[in-house]
């Protein structure tokens, strides 16, 4: 499965990209596609058959599944 990561910072999507590539999972930093809101402008693209949400901490905004025709479904949203 696809998955896209959005954080409150830069700093955060950093930090999850490292966490990701330490565990051996190809993802991608980009821009934040115009369908996702973020508050920062960047974003982690992933790839997982495992639970995306083991790497979710306090910086993850929201993590949302690609689907088909550039739609996304929420997975996880923060409750701040």
């Amino acid at each position: 499965m696809m998955y896209i990561a959005t954080f409150f910072n830069h700093y955060n999507a950093v930090k999850f990209s490292r966490e990701l590539r330490e565990a051996g999972i190809e993802h991608d930093v980009m821009p934040v596609p115009r369908k996702l809101s973020s508050s920062c402008g960047s974003c982690v693209r992933f790839s997982t058959e495992g639970d995306p949400l083991r790497f979710v901490d306090d910086g993850v905004e929201k993590i949302v599944e690609v689907q088909e025709a550039h739609t996304y479904a929420v997975v996880y949203e923060c409750e701040e």
